[in-house]
């Protein structure tokens, strides 16, 4: 499923194309479970509304849409659009041929289309007419002591703990292990009992890792690709996701695996303590 980096790459490219485009047409695929607004009130929230922004709250995708002054609501109208497992965002002419599995087509002033292709259809759409602020806490912009106060007194591991959508949302399994191992912090350690310096340590791991994610347009390791439809690069710097059995980069340790919070966990039971 892709995560805040992956999510954060799609945004920002879709926002970068499509911003200031009204919305002539929609089209939906009658798919039901594709849609937790119903599909009219997605059409009809849409169409000759303008895009205003695109952004990432979390692992969601916002659209702001500005409607036309005189249909213009005290509340703002925003379209969420979650992932799920295989769910693309691609911005596309019209000549090109409509993907298999599309459940959603905008056709914008410019005759581009932005399409939302799913085939698993775990992906959500959605209509919300108040500000989206996301499950939990956002990890790129949270300070080190407003992260510390996060674990204070909870007795979930760690690794979960940074996978509950409610405390930090966006983390992921990826970027999980990967902070852990460059904090040298185990994955299954009392959240709760860590130290204000390792937290702090963490924290700052953590802000790499998403930050260095997000300039190599996310891990590709299923179906994720940007806006483009172009895969990201960040796999190629994994430390210990998916590696397990593999000498850990630091110490040529082998990596071990392990569950989590019901999760694939990797780590280094030298380097992580």
């Amino acid at each position: 499923m892709p995560e805040l980096p992956e999510v954060e790459t799609v945004a920002n490219g879709v926002d970068a194309r499509i911003r200031g485009q009204r919305i002539l047409r929609v089209w939906t695929s009658g798919k039901p479970q594709t849609f937790k607004s119903p599909e009219s009130e997605i059409v009809d929230a849409l169409t000759n509304g303008r895009i205003d922004r695109v952004r990432r709250v979390g692992k969601t995708i916002v659209a702001n849409i500005v409607r036309p002054k005189k249909e213009q609501a005290p509340q703002p109208t925003q379209l969420l659009i979650h992932l799920g497992m295989t769910g693309r965002l691609l911005v596309s002419q019209p000549e090109v041929p409509l993907p298999p599995h599309t459940h959603l087509v905008l056709s914008l002033a410019d005759t581009r289309e932005l399409r939302f292709v799913d085939p698993r259809r775990f992906g959500r759409l959605s209509i919300m007419h108040e500000p989206y602020l996301g499950p939990g806490a956002e990890p790129t912009t949270i300070s080190p002591g407003d992260f510390a106060v996060l674990f204070k007194g909870r007795k979930l591991a760690i690794k979960a703990a940074l996978l509950n959508q409610s405390i930090l949302h966006g983390v992921g399994n990826i970027y999980a292990d990967e902070s852990l191992f460059r904090a040298g912090i185990r994955p299954r350690r009392q959240a709760g009992r860590l130290t204000h310096a390792e937290l702090h340590k963490l924290h700052a791991a953590l802000q790499q890792v998403l930050a260095h994610a997000i300039k190599l347009g996310g891990s590709s390791v299923s179906d994720y690709v940007d806006a483009d439809g172009i895969r990201g690069f960040f796999q190629l710097e994994h430390k210990v996701y998916s590696r397990a059995g593999q000498p850990c980069h630091d110490c040529k340790t082998p990596l071990k695996k392990i569950i989590v919070g019901g999760r694939t966990t990797i780590y280094c039971p030298t380097c992580q303590r």
